[in-house]
């Protein structure tokens, strides 16, 4: 993951007052795979979508990028 991700859960509050830093391993893990998970399907959504199997690829490619997912 990268930046990007940080930058959202920021956002959603999750890092205000050190709310990050008072979560177990557990806790901070379950959230990170909850954001792969929703950057993953996003990406397959778009094989379903566009016909062009070059541009399916592309697009899957660059969202995990986006958000540091390895593919």
């Amino acid at each position: 993951m990268n930046d990007k991700l940080d930058d959202l859960m920021y956002q959603a509050g999750l890092t205000a007052q050190g709310c990050w830093d008072h979560m177990d391993d557990y806790d901070r893990a379950a959230i990170l795979k909850f954001a792969e998970l929703i950057v993953r399907e996003c990406a397959n959504l778009f094989p379903l979508t566009f016909t062009d199997e070059q541009y399916q690829r592309r697009i899957d490619k660059t969202i995990l990028k986006h958000f540091g997912v390895d593919q």
